[in-house]
């Protein structure tokens, strides 16, 4: 039996590139990926993804959404690295950790749909304490959250790696509009029964995230404190391989948050911090935004599609 051949479309963006550098040297799969000459053609695009028996997708929406018209082929399975499915039924959240049952869900799909960098951090903090109701549903979140500046993709990699990199501001502060396109993909997937606030921003190192979300207890259930959260989240994650959360002996030894301390892996720690006395506890996410919130969380649901 022959190896599956996964082609990736769109292999010279920032998630494009670290998917291949991950999978090229595999002998399990046939990797696939178009000359320079042929990438902008609609019929050889066309042709590659109908040939292939997964296809990884790391396009622009548009052109996202273009590719999967193109498949006429009923056996081409996809993995979607763009936002344009993420809100969009028959697609599932390729987000293994999420839900009990989520990583056989996407092994046996054919269309998954990588979840963006920010929300797999806010989604992965926010369902399991929704889900448990020691969050309420209409709990007014407001979730902050500091990415390198790859998450930009190629222009922000060509400002502060660029000739004028010099001039590339330390930290940017974005999405002032309030309209930012994760927030309707955070409120879906974490059971959210508003649109969350949601305030990203940029800083000069080129990938890592932290991100952050304030709670006030006296707007939670009676009798839900730090520890009760925090409890909810290591039940919640006890099995997990790529996601781990501090015990809160450790939490509360610390004194900052390195966005960078997990750059490199897929691997995303979770910690609960608060403070008994002023009743505000902040969830914390730390993670890699090309890895687990992109090109890594691509390769983990093509291994779980491979089982099939």
């Amino acid at each position: 039996m022959s190896s599956p051949v996964v082609f990736i479309d769109g292999d010279q963006g920032t998630t494009g590139l670290q998917i291949h550098e991950r999978l090229r040297q595999r002998t399990d799969i046939r990797l696939f990926t178009l000359p320079a000459a042929e990438r902008k053609d609609p019929r050889r695009r066309a042709e590659a993804i109908n040939a292939c028996d997964i296809a990884i997708l790391c396009l622009p929406d548009a052109a996202a959404r273009e590719a999967v018209g193109a498949i006429v082929n009923p056996a081409v399975r996809v993995i979607d690295a763009s936002s344009a499915h993420r809100t969009q039924p028959g697609w599932t959240y390729g987000f293994p950790e999420m839900a009990p049952g989520q990583a056989e869900q996407i092994a046996n799909a054919s269309r998954v749909t990588n979840p963006g960098c920010y929300p797999t951090g806010a989604v992965g903090l926010l369902r399991p304490l929704a889900q448990a109701g020691l969050i309420p549903a209409d709990y007014p979140v407001s979730i902050h959250a500091v990415s390198g500046y790859s998450g930009r993709g190629r222009a922000g990699v060509e400002e502060y790696e660029g000739p004028g990199a010099a001039n590339a501001p330390s930290y940017q502060v974005y999405g002032l509009q309030l309209a930012h396109k994760h927030a309707p993909e955070i409120q879906l997937h974490a059971g959210l029964a508003q649109r969350p606030i949601f305030v990203p921003a940029y800083g000069a190192f080129r990938q890592g995230i932290v991100l952050t979300v304030p709670l006030a207890l006296r707007q939670l259930a009676p009798g839900v404190d730090g520890a009760t959260l925090h409890d909810c989240l290591a039940r919640h994650y006890a099995e997990a391989t790529h996601v781990k959360v501090l015990p809160l002996n450790e939490s509360g030894a610390l004194t900052h948050l390195d966005p960078q301390a997990l750059n490199g892996t897929n691997d995303m720690r979770l910690g609960v911090f608060h403070n008994v006395e002023n009743g505000h506890v902040l969830l914390a996410a730390v993670f890699d935004n090309l890895g687990k919130g992109a090109s890594g969380a691509a390769v983990q649901n093509l291994d779980l599609m491979l089982r099939r």
